[in-house]
């Protein structure tokens, strides 16, 4: 069995856009000629590739495919870069990454390899606990996640553990907590998260004080910085990276509203076992870059 080029190229490009019209117009043809070759392509398999949903989105072995395709390509042009003396060619990195990461230590750790390798990223944000699922569906190469254990064909190696820390402004806690943290004030005070996927808050709360996700009012603000910009103005209280706010802790900025109890969380990077020279390279300066700023995985 062989795979045909055009067949898998239509197939990329209908998950990576969508819908069957997108993937026609990225590569100027018709919609009826992107699905008689997808259908080709799953009829040499003996299987669905794609689930015909709006977005398209593939099948367990439509992303086995996807994996499969992306390694492929990473593979070929490294080895195209090395036959044409062009060992200092970009490598395109697809990756995924937690936003706290990413607003913390990614950059500061890792700035210095990454114009030394060339390398040019392609990152999408997600919480760390959702991060594995871009990478086994085959839409990252890379990615860093709270998962210890990889998965089939992959490796997981430590970074370290990010360190978090529960805080408000004065002014917030004065009007929600000024008996402390309580299970009644904190049915009333409103929490900051990044998304609805955030659990790092309603993890606490649930564990502290049994309020399940709902049992009190929540903001949702994206991102590390405006995610700490909003609890820093006192639009709400939550979980921040110690990184993050060491300085506003020292100069009073923000209070820490349980400092005995910190909530470590242990960080993860995944990638594929067989994957290009540039790439192994780089994922083993990732390993060791990472723990110059994040706590050691005990």
């Amino acid at each position: 069995m062989q795979l045909d080029p055009r067949q898998t190229q239509a197939f990329r490009a209908v998950i990576e856009c969508g819908s069957f019209e997108q993937a026609a117009a990225r590569l100027h043809l018709t919609s009826p000629a992107i699905s008689q070759r997808v259908r080709a392509l799953e009829s040499t398999l003996g299987t669905p590739l794609v689930v015909r949903s709006r977005p398209c989105r593939p099948t367990e072995l439509g992303q086995r495919l996807l994996q499969y395709l992306r390694r492929a390509q990473l593979l070929e042009a490294d080895l195209l870069a090395e036959l044409a003396e062009q060992s200092d060619a970009p490598l395109v990195v697809v990756a995924a990454l937690n936003a706290d990461s990413l607003g913390t230590w990614f950059f500061p750790a890792l700035a210095e390899v990454l114009i030394r390798e060339r390398v040019l990223l392609d990152l999408t944000v997600e919480d760390q606990d959702y991060t594995y699922s871009l990478l086994e569906s085959g839409l990252a190469i890379g990615c860093i996640s709270t998962e210890p254990k990889p998965m089939r064909g992959c490796t997981a190696a430590p970074l370290g553990i990010m360190r978090y820390r529960l805080v408000a402004s004065e002014p917030f806690r004065q009007r929600f907590f000024p008996h402390g943290l309580t299970r009644a004030a904190a049915r009333r005070a409103p929490v900051v998260a990044y998304t609805r996927k955030d659990r790092l808050q309603s993890a606490f709360l649930l564990e502290r004080f049994g309020l399940p996700p709902g049992a009190y009012p929540t903001h949702y603000v994206p991102g590390a910085e405006p995610h700490y910009q909003a609890i820093r103005y006192g639009l709400g209280y939550g979980m921040v990276p110690e990184l993050l706010i060491r300085d506003a802790l020292a100069g009073g900025e923000v209070l820490d509203l349980t400092p005995d109890a910190p909530r470590d969380v242990a960080l993860y990077w995944h990638t594929w076992k067989v994957q290009s020279p540039r790439m192994e390279h780089l994922s083993r300066q990732i390993v060791e870059a990472a723990p110059r700023l994040l706590m050691p995985v005990t």
